[in-house]
């Protein structure tokens, strides 16, 4: 009788991150669209101010409705590039010199979007791609390969699709007023 049972304990033990439960009773996501909202949600919250417990980012995720757990924003926040600080958790490089240039041109930018892992679509004024794109190379930042300007748009290559997301956290401090 005790097989019977060490054997159902064993298979439940085996399959049991399959089936794990949040708080609201809900299954974990596992979907990159929930990763990414998540992700996003992060950012959004990380440039309003520093957070200063990943706990805190969670119960901000769960108050707007995304499911979070203290280790899914762990991997979120390692995703996206953030660091620890004596603040709390904060998108890396706040106060780097090489964001001078993109300061510069952060009122030319209209908006920033990944086009696959490793593209960036950066749209500007009209007439503006040159100039942000010349600003792009003069900030020096490793997370870039290389950049093309047209007229209205910058398109960037990235190493990686984790140097993607760095580079947005990036652009979208040094665009911060």
């Amino acid at each position: 009788m005790n097989d019977g049972l060490d054997e159902i304990c064993a298979c439940s033990y085996k399959y049991a991150h399959i089936y794990a439960i949040v708080p609201d009773h809900r299954i974990m996501p596992n979907s990159t669209e929930d990763q990414s909202l998540r992700r996003d949600a992060i950012r959004e919250l990380l440039l309003q101010g520093p957070a200063r417990t990943q706990q805190y980012l969670v119960e901000a995720l769960v108050n707007r409705g995304l499911v979070a757990t203290q280790s899914s924003v762990s991997r979120d926040l390692r995703e996206i590039g953030a660091i620890k600080t004596a603040r709390g958790y904060e998108l890396a490089g706040d106060d780097q010199p090489d964001d001078k240039p993109m300061t510069e041109v952060a009122t030319l930018l209209r908006n920033v979007s990944p086009a696959g892992p490793n593209l960036l679509v950066i749209r500007t004024a009209i007439g503006a791609a040159q100039r942000v794109a010349l600003a792009l190379d003069r900030s020096n930042w490793p997370e870039m390969v290389g950049n093309i300007g047209g007229d209205d748009t910058v398109f960037v290559a990235t190493a990686s699709s984790h140097a993607q997301k760095q580079l947005i956290a990036r652009i979208e401090r040094s665009a911060r007023p």
